[in-house]
């Protein structure tokens, strides 16, 4: 159903979820072409980063082309193969942003608060492994959750007040019985969103106090507004995130649900070039070389 039946208002959404994706898609797409071609990247901060970038470009892709066909078209008609298709593939990347983000910020967590043991503890074959467990409980995650409401039945015509085929709504939408899938889908939510934003919070304060004790004014301050900013990122992704899928409110509210939706799903994957790179003088470095 998207956001608005006014057709006044679509040129504008059209225009602004195009623009927004295509920042998206360009900016995580240069950080990866920067991470490969400057050798003075290849770290474990930076393998993670160009990681999360890969994600969030398939994170965003699973929903917003979709949408801005239908916008563009006037055609809202997905068919329940694409349905899950889409359900599964965005199932896979939350998990695999979520997960990424607290790898992250143990990454830094160490390079901080242990840093003459960082490249003993952060060597290749261990961030390797964290990336690849990542992938592995994601996908374990996506599977199990299509397998759930592939079992549930559903009318033959059904309008799913959404941009995009979310779980939550989904479940709430199925004429069957629904308690399974509620639980497994409440025990993910805590498991693979609550989890690791209490890790990612409990990492920042660790760095917060090793921050404290640093001499310099000046690197304190910088130190302090690097914290800030990716803080602020991740905990926009994940509080709008978990304020979606925890929230009890019935389909009625399903407007303002969207709409927190955009926020993790099409805002955070936006922002993160900036709050991750492009403030970040050794990816501007490299950027440069990939200009040359």
């Amino acid at each position: 159903m998207g956001f608005s039946g006014a057709p006044g208002l679509q040129p504008l959404t059209f225009g602004l979820f195009l623009s927004m994706y295509l920042i998206t898609v360009l900016g995580n797409l240069l950080i990866i072409l920067a991470t490969i071609s400057d050798s003075h990247l290849h770290t474990p901060m930076y393998f993670f980063l160009s990681n999360l970038s890969f994600v969030d470009i398939c994170f965003t892709s699973t929903t917003v082309p979709k949408m801005l066909q239908s916008i563009w078209t006037q055609s809202k008609v997905i068919t329940y193969v694409e349905c899950i298709i889409q359900m599964h593939f965005f199932s896979l990347f939350i998990g695999l942003d979520i997960l990424l983000l607290t790898v992250m910020a143990y990454d830094r967590f160490v390079a901080i608060c242990h840093p003459l043991h960082y490249m003993v503890i952060m060597n290749p074959w261990f961030c390797g492994l964290l990336v690849l467990v990542s992938w592995i409980i994601s996908v374990l995650h996506s599977v199990l959750e299509s397998l759930m409401v592939l079992r549930l039945s559903f009318c033959k015509v059904l309008e799913i007040p959404h941009f995009f085929c979310e779980l939550k709504q989904m479940i709430q939408l199925a004429c069957s019985d629904t308690f399974l899938n509620d639980m497994v889908m409440y025990l993910a939510v805590a498991l693979l969103g609550g989890g690791p934003f209490a890790g990612i919070l409990y990492s920042y304060s660790k760095i917060v106090s090793s921050i404290r004790g640093i001499s310099s004014a000046q690197g304190k301050y910088k130190a302090f507004s690097t914290c800030a900013s990716h803080l602020s990122v991740v905990s926009l992704f994940c509080c709008t995130g978990l304020g979606v899928y925890l929230s009890s409110a019935a389909t009625h509210s399903s407007h303002s649900s969207a709409t927190a939706s955009v926020m993790y799903t099409v805002v955070t994957p936006m922002l993160n070039p900036f709050i991750y790179s492009f403030r970040n003088k050794d990816l501007r470095r490299g950027l440069k070389i990939l200009k040359c």
